[in-house]
């Protein structure tokens, strides 16, 4: 049973990262400019869509930071409650 819990761990950690790695490199490319004029409005466009992508990875990490969190701290007391059992 306990591995089970691990390997749901690990599956909601590594969706986090990778997760966390893709709105990094999203990011990496975002600038804070003011865009006034027509011709730089391809950029406002790029910019946009970049901004857009970024949001909607805001439930998917929240979910898998979640997730992982919860699968840890159960993962943990279930270790706690097998060693304390092992001990008597």
């Amino acid at each position: 049973m306990t591995i089970v819990v691990a390997v749901i761990f690990g599956v909601f950690a590594i969706g986090l990262i990778v997760l966390l790695i893709y709105k990094s490199t999203l990011t990496m490319h975002e600038d804070e400019q003011l865009f006034l004029d027509d011709a730089s409005s391809h950029m406002h466009a790029e910019q946009t869509e970049l901004l857009s992508k970024v949001s909607h990875l805001i439930l998917p990490v929240r979910v898998f930071g979640m997730g992982s969190g919860v699968s840890f701290l159960v993962l943990v007391a279930m270790l706690i409650y097998q060693k304390l059992n092992a001990a008597q």
